[in-house]
């Protein structure tokens, strides 16, 4: 391998990351966070993540959060050259990361069986929408799809409302952060055994699971949880609440102690011995009439005034917040939750900083998402011995 190490906790950890998209880059993204030193592979006209969502200038922004701390090169995997060149990579390096539909590695002849015999110890995570095997896993298939099969949609939205879909990427987002979850994992694994191994994410498998009690229930009880808005079936209070300058605010009494101290913050301690509000599965029957309480309290005070009472009260509720509420509040300003980040085309961009926090290496962002093709001369020179000719040689035959 390259003797080129990167600073952080995964600083001698190389992972090429061939993902189109969401999953499978958000996967890397989180391993470069911590130093992995990430090499984006795509196809020479880029991944299709460069034309999605909002620009600036003409340039796409989420690629800048979505690719930060990856060098970026080109190449042809539908070309004979351009797989041998992905071997000769994949010699050097720990981890690759791909979420094409199953097969088509394989197809290329690029499948996990013939990268392991070029290099044993590899690390290979393939994310799909359905899993490597299985009756669907041929079909293509994006998030939207596993939000809706894995039974997230069904409990989402008011009680007389339609499913709702969530409004940005969750499936793919979790399926990523499962997928570098399940990397670190085989990497330990391999650090016993020396051996690598395939690691196969769907995007609803991950789903399924963080909707934690809903199988066991279904088992044991034959319960199906549908939709009931902000509520939860077994936790009352915890709803959304309206105040009297328009806003919202987000309120949980899970703790028989909380919910004391919350009755008592809005003047209503005569609740906390009500036969009807005694424990939580007793206040879940009543919940209606408990948020009409509630309800009626909020209504008559601002937002601000409304969670400092309950804050003085060591209650539980926070303001519903827009993007630019988290971006100016002082708590997530002291804890540096979002940072400025130097970048080649917009001068300085604020996006969201590495997580979780770690106290002797912690993630940072050493810049944004690359140009495509930015790095071919440079990786393809540390890595493959070739020189600027060769590279302009590859180009002029479109295999990078």
């Amino acid at each position: 391998m390259s003797e080129q190490k990167s600073e952080g906790a995964l600083g001698e950890l190389r992972v090429l990351d061939l993902g189109n998209f969401m999953a499978g880059p958000m996967a890397a993204m989180w391993l470069g966070d911590f130093g992995a030193q990430v090499i984006k592979v795509e196809h020479p006209r880029g991944d299709g993540f460069r034309h999605w969502g909002r620009t600036k200038d003409g340039h796409p922004l989420l690629w800048k959060m979505l690719s930060r701390n990856k060098r970026c090169v080109t190449l042809n995997l539908g070309n004979p050259e351009g797989q041998a060149m992905l071997k000769d990579l994949v010699a050097q390096s720990d981890v690759l990361i791909e979420n094409f539909t199953p097969g088509t590695m394989a197809k290329w002849g690029l499948g996990y069986d013939e990268l392991a015999k070029v290099n044993p110890r590899l690390v290979m995570l393939s994310i799909s929408a359905y899993g490597q095997s299985g009756p669907y896993a041929d079909r293509p298939g994006f998030g939207t799809l596993a939000e809706a099969l894995s039974g997230y949609a069904h409990i989402t939205g008011e009680a007389d409302g339609p499913p709702t879909l969530p409004s940005f990427g969750l499936a793919d987002s979790l399926a990523g952060l499962t997928g570098a979850y399940a990397i670190m994992v085989a990497l330990e694994s391999r650090r016993r055994t020396g051996k690598g191994q395939h690691v196969d994410v769907s995007l609803c498998e991950p789903l399924i699971t963080l909707l934690g009690w809903q199988v066991v229930e279904y088992d044991q009880l034959g319960v199906i949880q549908n939709r009931s808005g902000s509520r939860l079936p077994f936790s009352a209070p915890r709803n959304t609440y309206p105040t009297a300058d328009g806003k919202w605010i987000a309120m949980s009494s899970s703790a028989q102690s909380i919910f004391e101290r919350t009755m008592q913050a809005i003047g209503r301690p005569d609740l906390i011995e009500d036969p009807r509000f005694i424990d939580n599965r007793t206040r879940g029957l009543n919940v209606e009439f408990l948020d009409e309480i509630i309800t009626e309290w909020t209504r008559r005070h601002n937002a601000d005034e409304a969670v400092a009472i309950f804050v003085a009260a060591q209650a539980a509720a926070a303001p519903i917040y827009d993007v630019s509420d988290v971006m100016a509040d002082p708590h997530f300003q002291a804890r540096k939750v979002v940072v400025p980040v130097p970048d080649q085309d917009l001068g300085t961009i604020r996006m969201q900083a590495p997580a979780p926090r770690l106290s002797e290496t912690p993630g940072r962002i050493n810049f944004t998402g690359p140009h495509l093709g930015q790095h071919n001369a440079e990786v393809f020179a540390e890595l493959l011995g070739l020189d600027a000719a060769a590279v302009d040689a590859l180009r002029a035959k479109s295999v990078i």
